[in-house]
């Protein structure tokens, strides 16, 4: 994208911009319905649209595709613009420019989200936006549901729920060698040998169990089942199931 100078059949090496003082002007022009002067606004800011889709760069889209949905939120900007609430044009396009992209890598996401989901998102990130544009500062959870009239744990189901997949061989960092990928920032702390190897230990130390002691560790600690539904199941009484258990469990512990 930083690199890319041929967009969409676009020179962006040569995009013109609208001097401030005749901005205002256009922009009337173009509300009372003047196409020429709506031609030329939208001309005259795509170079603020490049400056959108940088943002967006690493996600494996299409940059023709992020210009073009980037052009759509452009376009809107200028045809609901306000003159008379004295806001400057960019203040008011990047918003809707970011948002459309947002919508289109929304509904274009590799992870298929809920509508309900995705909405709830989408009012997330607006919400955001104008806290950032009021405050200079980025909200917290907090204030964000605040602002929404939710719960926080809502808020923060929907922001991750949309969030890109990073591919495990992204790089992270590279000094000019092997770069180093998220693969290997990721700890295994499950299937180690030492993990393995407690399981083994685990394992013999049951079998080394009376048949009724393997049955009592069997349905208490893997099938979840309380003392009294032991002693039901082996008829037998919550005592002798508690002190059988507490047996079966030191020994296993002096195995191991």
């Amino acid at each position: 994208m930083q690199t890319k100078v041929e967009i969409c059949g676009v020179n962006t090496s040569q995009l013109s911009v609208i001097p401030s003082d005749q901005m205002e002007h256009l922009l009337r022009r173009a509300t009372a319905g003047d196409t020429n002067a709506r031609e030329r606004l939208i001309n005259g800011n795509l170079r603020l649209v490049l400056s959108v889709i940088q943002r967006f760069n690493g996600r494996g889209e299409s940059v023709d595709d992020l210009f073009q949905v980037g052009c759509i939120g452009l376009i809107k900007a200028i045809d609901n613009f306000n003159c008379d609430l004295n806001v400057k044009f960019s203040t008011y396009a990047v918003p809707m420019i970011i948002g459309e992209i947002r919508r289109y890598l929304r509904d274009n996401s590799t992870i298929r989200v809920s509508r309900s989901m995705r909405d709830t998102a989408y009012k997330a990130l607006q919400a955001k936006e104008t806290f950032i544009r009021e405050h200079q500062r980025e909200p917290t959870i907090t204030e964000l549901a605040k602002a929404l009239d939710m719960k926080e744990e809502d808020v923060v189901f929907a922001l991750d729920a949309i969030v890109e997949p990073i591919s495990l061989f992204e790089p992270v960092f590279s000094d000019g060698g092997d770069a180093i990928c998220v693969m290997d920032q990721v700890g295994d702390h499950k299937n180690t040998d030492e993990h393995w190897l407690e399981q083994i230990a685990l394992r013999e130390a049951i079998r080394s169990l009376s048949k009724r002691e393997q049955r009592i560790v069997q349905m208490r600690f893997f099938e979840g089942r309380t003392q009294m539904e032991v002693a039901d199941e082996i008829h037998i009484s919550q005592a002798q199931v508690s002190r059988l258990e507490k047996g079966a469990l030191e020994r296993i512990r002096k195995q191991i």
